[in-house]
């Protein structure tokens, strides 16, 4: 008989294998039709699964106590510069995104500070007054009532914000030639195959406007030494003047702030503008706390600023809504360097970790009727409630590698939505839901379109309680 207490935690297991007849179909729609695959996964074997074998053994992770467990793992255990790893052709092999520790937390240590309390406060009039002029061209350019794409325009309202935001308003004026450069990269990481790192296909093109892109940040770089602008909030100048980067690792890092700012956070507006239209009544109350919060259409605006950003909590409810169903990215990858155990499942080394915020997203056990849109589940929840979420709710992921720009992109997109609601009134050309696409960043098929008309006196009825 012995008084050692006894381990009530059973030792870690192997996760659930997918039959191997299912896996041939199963895996390339995983890289194809993601969001159906996770979907059929989870419905047959849970939230975390294995799949594969050797070189292509990979474990799928949507279970938001796992998903806690390995985000809380030292960022050492992993390898993000992996076999799967294709975007070192787009953002080059110096980003913070592909480089695994410490070379990584050198790298985002010296873009960190660009992302403080104290410059997302000052960015907030910014964001507005884009969205304005964006409207306005809207509004000017189509006759009331036309069908219009939202999707070009999303496009470029969140690159010249993100631009203006990190980098100053003169690099803001060449937002729209550095989109159409980054045209070729969204196509090749958007392909419904797996992109390759091979130099044939859309490689070539990719890499050429790769070229571009870094001729003009070269340019802005030697600006910055030649006649520093003494911006405290200005991003690349800071990045110049600190020297603590080389001139290539500056380029990798300004193209991967741009891409990842924008092209997921437009793909992200584009899923709320679809949530926010068709579910019933929404909108109306949308346009109404704006009106409230930064006044009415026409008059002296109120403040844009952090008390606003705060009031506008139908707007910042319906974001977070949004985003738990449709996460900018449905399955993100880490390889592991080591043999890990997270969630009570022992995985082994060299294993790909699939982890899927569009799972966790729809963990029934922290979201009740999980298809269900419902912004006002994020209202007032209990602390336990608020726990669950926290952990269940990771479109930006969490721990050391969650996504460096997430706060800004909160903003973006709550502040635009509600501008958006208070001045225009959209009526959609479907009453469906549009399906995801895309393999890295989750759009809406079909892009955005919608009937506009500006938003006039007989729209606007009692502001909403805040």
């Amino acid at each position: 008989m012995t008084d050692d207490p006894v381990d009530s935690h059973p030792p870690p297991r192997r996760p659930p294998r997918v039959r191997w007849r299912e896996q041939p179909s199963i895996i390339r729609r995983l890289f194809s039709e993601p969001h159906r695959s996770l979907d059929a996964l989870n419905e047959r074997y849970g939230p975390v699964c294995e799949l594969g074998a050797g070189p292509l053994r990979m474990v799928v992770v949507g279970d938001p106590a796992a998903l806690g467990e390995l985000f809380a793992l030292p960022a050492t255990q992993f390898r993000w510069r992996h076999r799967f790893n294709w975007f070192d052709v787009v953002v080059g092999r110096s980003s913070m995104l592909t480089n695994d520790e410490p070379e990584h937390k050198r790298l985002r240590s010296a873009v960190q500070a660009g992302f403080s309390r104290k410059r997302l406060g000052r960015w907030i009039p910014m964001i507005v007054e884009r969205t304005d002029a964006a409207i306005d061209g809207l509004l000017a350019g189509n006759e009331p009532g036309a069908k219009v794409d939202l999707e070009p325009l999303l496009n470029s309202l969140t690159l010249e914000i993100v631009a203006a935001a990190l980098f100053g308003a003169d690099f803001a004026t060449r937002a729209g030639e550095i989109g159409e450069l980054m045209r070729s990269s969204h196509d090749f990481v958007a392909s419904p195959s797996p992109p390759h790192p091979l130099p044939f296909g859309l490689q070539p093109r990719v890499r050429a406007d790769r070229a571009a892109i870094d001729t003009i940040i070269d340019a802005e770089i030697a600006d910055r030494r030649t006649h520093p602008t003494g911006d405290p909030f200005d991003v690349l100048e800071k990045l110049v003047t600190d020297a603590t980067l080389t001139d290539g690792e500056i380029r990798d890092q300004v193209v991967t702030l741009i891409g990842a700012g924008y092209d997921t956070t437009s793909a992200a507006l584009a899923w709320t503008l679809w949530r926010a239209i068709l579910s019933t009544g929404l909108w109306e109350l949308l346009g109404a706390q704006a009106d409230h919060v930064l006044g009415p259409v026409g008059t002296p605006p109120h403040p844009a600023d952090d008390h606003a950003l705060a009031a506008l909590d139908l707007a910042d409810r319906t974001m977070r809504e949004t985003l738990r169903l449709h996460p900018p990215g449905a399955l993100t990858p880490r390889e592991a360097a080591t043999d890990v155990e997270f969630g009570g499942y022992a995985v082994r080394a060299g294993t790909m970790v699939i982890w899927s915020a569009h799972l966790a997203g729809r963990d029934p056990a922290t979201w009740p009727d999980p298809e269900r849109f419902d912004p006002e589940r994020f209202r007032a929840p209990t602390p336990a409630q608020r726990t669950a979420m926290t952990a269940a709710w990771v479109p930006f992921g969490h721990g050391a590698r969650h996504c460096i720009g997430f706060a800004l992109a909160q903003m973006e997109l709550t502040l635009i939505l509600a501008r958006i609601a208070q001045r225009v009134i959209l009526t959609p050309t479907s009453t469906a839901v549009p399906d995801p696409a895309g393999v890295i960043v989750n759009r809406p098929s079909g892009g955005v379109p919608m009937h506009v008309r500006p938003r006039t006196n007989t729209d606007v009825g009692t502001p909403a309680a805040t």
